[in-house]
């Protein structure tokens, strides 16, 4: 028995003996909505009714209102998660603010040449939808040719356009309110929404402009992709990039128009934008990230009207984006990929490998101190070692040395002897010999190629020696002409 016998710490005892995951989150998401898709909103008050005979009415499919409702909206949050994807991946999200704000201004045209038209008409929807899509690409495109054409950063850009336009909106419509149709403009609807007043023909006009989208969208989903991703190799390989943005604002623009009968200008932003940032945490994969931005932008949608018939005197735009504020929030604890939970999880056991790998190699080290030839494996199995040596080895505090030490007992890398000692099992030696050689290799490797210092080496190493996987250790062999059978000496000292 070695020398180094080191006493337990107090109450140390005897050792006690893309994904499946990810697509099974998915498949749960998948299930939410076919259950809520059954569950369309009635824009009527039900008041009167117990909570529950008012939930029976509201999921029921038997009221037209019901139904065009319901189709309403999850075009706006289908389209909008669809689009928004491409929105954020091309780092302009509060574009869709500036397109939503600069509508206002083409609404308001629009209402006036109508009423100059034909006075005491009522409005007409196709004109202004109409007015809102000319005004909205027009802002679009401001912001880019003073993008282009000028020094001023993005965010400039973005701020005066949407400053313009929107005084301009709201002084058109201090206009009309002195007209004598102005109380049944129903104008500022357009601003906060109302879906309550969904009509037929209203919805008809919504979804020739969600087919389009959605075509224009996956038949120019490549390209769409690699101006997102890498708009100078596209130039360079000859794609229009300036058409192509041009494009996709004008996708935006039509996000908008379906949007600002229902959620309302002002807040049509975050029916682009949040759908698409909590699908980032269930995928990396362009195309499921499309898909599941769309599914939550309808899920969000569906779940919003239902709350609002629920509570008929909170506006359901707002509500809708409150629903899917509430899914990005799910999204972001239990995101598969980048979830705040499954990254803790993650992190916990890299911790624990680090912690495992730094263990078993202060532990072959203390053996390697003690000897004055290369270990063998039996002399690594049958040397036992107690706690304060090893706590003397490195700078550990005795609670992180005994959770280590029984870590270690739970994984059988370590065994515990009644003399109070403990010994490295086989599985352990052979985690130990692996630990410490990938070490020693990179060690060598930054002395060598990068002159490191080899008073310093030993800490640059321990940052990457964890991640090495077989690949990049035989390249370091290759290099180094280094003997996979042999042990590599520490190039300092090990005191």
């Amino acid at each position: 028995m070695s020398k180094h016998c080191l006493s337990p710490a107090p109450g140390v005892a005897p050792p006690r003996v893309r994904s499946p995951a990810g697509r099974n989150g998915l498949r749960g998401l998948l299930v939410v909505m076919l259950i809520l898709s059954a569950a369309p909103v009635s824009a009527q008050d039900v008041s009167g009714d117990s909570r529950f005979d008012q939930f029976l009415r509201v999921v029921s499919l038997r009221d037209y209102n019901t139904q065009v409702v319901l189709l309403g909206t999850a075009l706006l949050g289908m389209c909008g998660g669809l689009v928004g994807v491409f929105m954020l991946l091309r780092k302009r999200s509060l574009i869709g603010d500036v397109i939503g704000h600069s509508a206002l201004p083409g609404i308001a045209i629009a209402y006036i040449i109508t009423q100059l038209a034909q006075p005491g008409s009522a409005k007409n929807v196709p004109m202004l939808v109409l007015g809102a899509f000319l005004a909205g690409l027009l802002g679009a495109l401001c912001v880019m040719l003073i993008d282009r054409f000028s020094r001023l950063k993005s965010d400039a850009a973005l701020a005066i356009v949407l400053s313009i336009f929107y005084g301009l909106g709201t002084a058109l419509l201090t206009v009309i309110q002195q007209l004598p149709t102005a109380s049944s403009a129903g104008l500022k609807t357009y601003l906060n929404g109302q879906t309550a007043a969904l009509t037929a023909s209203d919805v008809g006009i919504f979804a020739v402009f969600a087919f389009v989208l959605c075509l224009v969208t996956l038949l120019l989903f490549k390209e769409l992709a690699l101006l997102c991703f890498d708009d100078d190799f596209a130039a360079a390989t000859g794609w229009p990039v300036f058409w192509l943005d041009a494009l996709l604002l004008g996708l935006v623009v039509g996000v908008t128009i379906v949007g600002m009968q229902t959620v309302g200008l002002v807040l049509v932003v975050a029916i682009l934008i949040i759908p698409a940032s909590a699908a980032r945490f269930w995928t990396d994969e362009l195309h499921w990230l499309t898909a599941i931005s769309a599914l939550i932008g309808a899920l969000a949608a569906v779940v919003g009207t239902i709350a609002s018939a629920m509570y008929p005197k909170i506006a359901a735009g707002a509500v809708i984006v409150l629903s899917g504020s509430v899914m990005f929030l799910i999204s972001m604890l239990i995101g598969k990929k980048r979830g705040l939970i499954w990254r803790g999880l993650e992190h916990r056991r890299v911790q624990r490998r680090i912690g495992r790998h730094d263990l078993l190699r202060s532990v072959y080290e203390l053996i390697e101190a003690d000897s004055q030839e290369e270990i063998s494996e039996n002399r690594l199995l049958q040397m036992q070692f107690r706690f304060d040596d090893l706590l003397n080895s490195r700078s550990w505090s005795r609670s992180r040395l005994h959770g280590l030490i029984q870590q270690a007992l739970r994984d059988e890398t370590l065994e515990f002897h009644p003399s109070g000692t403990y010994s490295l099992t086989p599985e352990g030696a052979a985690l130990a010999r692996r630990a410490v050689r990938n070490h020693r290799l990179w060690e060598i490797y930054l002395i060598t190629y990068a002159d490191v210092a080899p008073s310093h080496v030993d800490t640059d190493a321990d940052r990457i020696e964890h991640i090495l996987g077989p690949e990049m250790i035989r390249e370091l062999e290759a290099r180094l002409e280094g003997d996979e059978t042999k042990m590599p000496s520490s190039p300092h000292s090990l005191s």
